[in-house]
């Protein structure tokens, strides 16, 4: 497996800097911490004192293993990233402990190449920042232990990280950007509409109540079998749909559109993906195949299904966007929609979402392709942010567990201190029906 590393400085290291292999001390590190909150601040405050602002971001919360330094002007210092997906398409989708092993294997390196390419040793970092949420508990875990062990060997500030919260604040990084602005979280795991007010702060309006928008594209290749096709050779399941749609024709088919009946900014994407199903069943029948063999049709059907997803995600987008207007959420002179996320690397999806915020007046942003997806720039970024802020910056790894589960986990700080995005799911008014701009 290849590791992509990013470099902006040759690295200059001494042995005490050396990085600790995953091991017995690592599991050691889910207990208490032996250090005192106010021994623990007051020694790394004095030391962060005198060091530059430089963070360790660490990302393990699915399939890819992602570490970076950067600086508190967002510079990217250096990167790193090991993906997971060859080993998962041949599988047919993520098999968390086998997710989880390689994660074992290569978090050493993955951290090990980030700093040599940054320059930067353990020592003078301000802080290490780690994805502790949502994700899969197996993977979550190997990215924790082995952060905490980094933590309590260097005595550095812990910032854990909610994976969500860092794709919404990506953004900043790579564009002026004020809060608040409107964003769209769209991935495998998530599909969210959020007003973002701050660092950490966010005012939820809408969420899928059932699976993500790129799950549903990956059951969908799965079904059609497009590891098969000779032009999806190596591609992720949304991947090899967004390929074969160019060529389609979306209005062969037709699907329902989710959710009519709900005037609200949720989601919703199995209803559709059993409609998908039936479609597909009834075309095998009609061909006379197997399931597992290629439909003549899979360009069509990959076609009109991106199309009813964009369409579906562009109604409740638009709701949204009409709902912070009306309510002075966000002011028509700077309302500004960001989309981010690994489906947000689809370029159709983009598209589409573009011409929205154009035909409404918001100004549209999303991160380069690259950041849409899990890397580990993002999750420095965020530890970034919440150092300027100052909030989510622990000096004691007492207590410090993972949390794989969204329903335990929402994105934003509330009263109790748990990161979650506030209760609020306001209830529009505006029935709308709005078809997808970029098809009508």
């Amino acid at each position: 497996m290849k590791i992509l590393v990013f470099c902006a400085a040759p690295f200059q290291t001494s042995p005490r800097d050396q990085l600790l292999p995953m091991g017995s001390a690592a599991m050691r590190l889910l207990q208490p911490a032996r250090h005192g909150p106010a021994a623990w601040l007051s020694s790394s405050s004095a030391r962060c004192a005198r060091l530059p602002r430089l963070v360790l971001g660490i990302e393990t919360s699915c399939d890819d293993t992602g570490a970076a330094v950067l600086d508190e002007a967002g510079r990217v210092l250096g990167e790193a990233l090991q993906s997971q997906k060859d080993v998962h398409l041949k599988a047919g989708g993520i098999i968390p402990h086998v997710a989880q092993q390689l994660h074992r294997e290569n978090i050493q390196q993955v951290v090990k190449e980030a700093l040599s390419a940054s320059g930067v040793s353990v020592n003078e970092l301000a802080a290490i920042a780690t994805t502790v949420k949502p994700g899969l508990a197996l993977s979550l875990e190997v990215g924790l232990q082995y952060s905490l062990q980094l933590v309590d060997r260097y005595q550095k500030p812990f910032i854990p990280i909610h994976h969500m919260e860092a794709h919404a604040l990506t953004i900043r990084l790579t564009e002026q950007v004020e809060f608040p602005f409107l964003v769209l979280l769209l991935s495998g795991g998530h599909c969210i509409l959020a007003v973002a007010r701050g660092v950490s702060d966010f005012l939820l309006l809408g969420q899928t109540i059932d699976i993500a928008p790129g799950d549903m594209l990956d059951k969908v290749a799965r079904r059609l079998s497009l590891i098969k096709h000779p032009e999806c050779h190596g591609m992720a399941g949304g991947k090899a749909i967004e390929h074969l749609a160019q060529t389609g024709d979306w209005q062969r088919y037709t699907f329902r559109l989710p959710m009519q009946q709900y005037r609200n900014c949720d989601f919703s994407f199995s209803g559709l993906q059993s409609l998908v199903n039936k479609s597909i069943i009834q075309k095998e029948k009609e061909e006379g195949i197997q399931e597992g063999e290629l439909l003549s049709c899979v360009e069509d059907i990959a076609a009109a299904v991106q199309h009813v997803v964009a369409a579906h995600i562009i109604q409740r987008t638009h709701r949204a966007m009409l709902f912070c207007i009306k309510n002075s959420i966000l002011l028509p002179k700077t309302a500004t929609l960001v989309v981010s996320g690994g489906v947000a690397s689809n370029q159709s999806i983009r598209k589409d979402l573009q011409t929205l915020a154009d035909a409404n007046g918001f100004a549209f942003l999303s991160p380069p392709p690259r950041l849409c997806t899990d890397n580990g720039v993002m999750i420095a970024w965020n530890g970034i942010e919440r150092l300027h802020a100052g909030c989510g910056i622990l000096h004691s790894t007492d207590g410090i567990r993972y949390e794989p589960n969204d329903c335990e986990c929402p994105i934003s700080e509330g009263v109790q201190g748990q990161i979650g995005l506030g209760s609020e799911q306001p209830y529009l008014v505006l029935d709308l029906v709005v078809g997808n701009p970029a098809h009508s």
